[in-house]
C-alpha cells in the first residue's frame, strides 16, 4: 500500500505515459509556466534595482528635508536648526544658500562660455554628515574655501572648465546693482567677483552634474547680500522614507512661517513615472502568466477527453465526482508547482553567476 492518496498517484501517472517519460503536453504546459514565471521575475527585479538605484543617486547628492522660511531668508538659523535636531529621526543639520547665478568662463584664448547653473552654498565641515559631494571629487580636491569652485563633470565639460581655470560668477543682488549703477550718471558697474575651480566632481545624477556648482556658504552669502542669513535649512535623516512623517512634526514643532519640502515631493515627477511604469509592467507580465494558465487548462481538458473511459471506471469502482476532480486538478497543480520552481531558479541562476563572478573578480 502506497501512502500516497490515490488521486495523487493517478495524476502522477497520467503525467508519465507508457511510451515516453514525460507526456509532450505535460512539457509544454510546464515550459510556459516556467517562462512566464521567469520572466516575471526578471523583468521586475530589474525595475526594483533600477528604483532603487535612482533613488540612491537622488538622495546621495539632495537632502530628505528642505526647511525654508515663507517670506524672506532665515536670519536666526542656528536657533531653528537646534529646535530641528531635537527630532529624534534628524541625523544632521546644516544651513544652505541656493539659488540661480550666471557664470562666465575666462579662456587664456579664445571666446568665453556663460552658463546659468544653479548655486549651492555649503558649510564645508559638515557636508560629510549632508551628501556623498567629499567622496564624489574625480578631478581636484575638495576645497570651497577663499573663492573655491566645485563643478560637475557634465557642467565642466560643456563649459571647457578644468581645475585651476578661473569664472565669473553674477548673481541676482549684482544684476541689481548694474541695473542701480545704469541709473546714474558716472556711477562705476560692480565687478564680477572671480571663483577658481578646485575640484570636479560626479555624483552619479546627470541633472546635478549639469547644472548644480558648490561654493562655501559664507561666499554664496556675499553673493546674495544675505547679510549672514540662508535661504533655509537641509536636514538629513536616518531614514529618508520617513520624511514625510518627520515633515508634520517639525512644521508642527517650527510653526506657520516655515515651509518644508521633502525628496518625495521634489522628485515626485520622476519617482511617480517609475511607479507607474514598474506597475504597468507588472500588469502586461500578469497577462502571460494568465497565457501559462490556458495551457494548463487546455492541457486538462485534453486529459479529460483522453481518459473517459477511465473515469468510467472509477465512478465504478465507488469513486466520486470530487476524487475524480481531484485526479486532474492535483495534475494540474503538479504542472504549476514544478513550473514555478523551475522559472524561479531559472530568473536567479544568472544573477548568481553575475554575483559569484564580481566577488571572484573584486577578491
Amino acid at each position: 500500500m502506497s501512502p500516497l492518496p490515490f488521486e495523487l498517484l493517478l495524476a502522477l501517472r497520467y503525467l508519465r505515459p507508457k511510451r515516453t517519460f514525460v507526456s509532450v503536453i505535460t512539457l509544454i504546459s510546464v515550459l510556459g509556466v516556467t517562462l512566464g514565471v521567469a520572466v516575471l521575475i526578471i523583468v521586475i527585479s530589474v525595475m526594483t534595482g533600477f528604483d532603487q538605484q535612482l533613488r540612491d543617486k537622488i538622495l546621495g547628492f539632495n537632502t530628505h528635508l528642505k526647511v525654508m522660511p515663507r517670506g524672506d531668508t532665515m536670519k536666526d538659523y542656528a536657533a531653528l536648526a537646534r529646535i530641528v535636531s531635537s527630532n529624534r529621526n534628524v541625523k544632521a543639520v546644516a544651513p544652505f544658500v541656493l539659488g540661480p547665478v550666471l557664470v562666465e568662463t575666462e579662456p587664456p584664448t579664445g571666446q568665453s562660455k556663460v552658463g546659468a547653473p544653479w548655486i549651492r552654498g555649503i558649510d564645508a565641515r559638515i557636508e560629510t554628515n549632508m551628501s556623498v559631494l567629499p567622496t564624489s571629487i574625480v578631478d581636484g580636491k575638495f576645497d570651497v574655501s577663499d573663492r573655491g569652485l566645485l563643478v560637475g563633470n557634465e557642467f565642466a565639460h560643456n563649459m571647457n572648465l578644468q581645475v585651476g581655470d578661473r569664472v565669473e560668477i553674477g548673481s541676482p543682488s549684482v544684476l541689481k546693482k548694474w541695473r542701480e549703477s545704469s541709473k546714474k550718471e558716472g556711477a562705476s558697474a560692480p565687478v564680477l567677483p572671480e571663483y577658481e575651480v578646485r575640484g570636479i566632481f560626479d555624483v552619479g545624477y546627470y541633472e546635478y552634474n549639469l547644472s548644480v556648482i558648490v561654493i562655501s556658504l559664507q561666499d554664496a552669502q556675499d553673493l546674495y547680500d544675505l547679510d549672514g542669513s540662508v535661504h533655509g535649512l537641509m536636514v538629513m535623516l536616518h531614514d529618508p522614507y520617513q520624511a514625510p512623517v518627520v515633515e508634520e512634526e517639525l512644521a508642527v514643532a517650527l510653526g506657520p512661517n516655515y515651509g518644508i519640502r521633502s525628496w518625495m515631493q521634489e522628485n515626485s515627477n520622476l519617482l511617480n513615472a517609475l511607479v507607474v511604469e514598474k506597475n504597468v509592467m507588472f500588469y502586461l507580465l500578469f497577462f502571460i502568466m494568465i497565457v501559462a494558465a490556458l495551457c494548463i487548462l487546455s492541457a486538462l481538458i485534453t486529459f479529460v477527453v483522453q481518459k473517459t473511459r477511465e473515469i468510467g471506471m472509477l465512478k465504478a469502482l465507488g469513486a466520486t465526482d470530487w476524487q475524480i476532480s481531484l485526479v486532474f486538478l492535483s495534475q494540474a497543480a503538479l504542472v504549476g508547482a514544478v513550473g514555478d520552481l523551475a522559472g524561479y531558479g531559472m530568473a536567479c541562476w544568472p544573477w548568481r553567476i553575475a554575483m559569484s563572478s564580481c566577488t571572484s573578480w573584486i577578491a
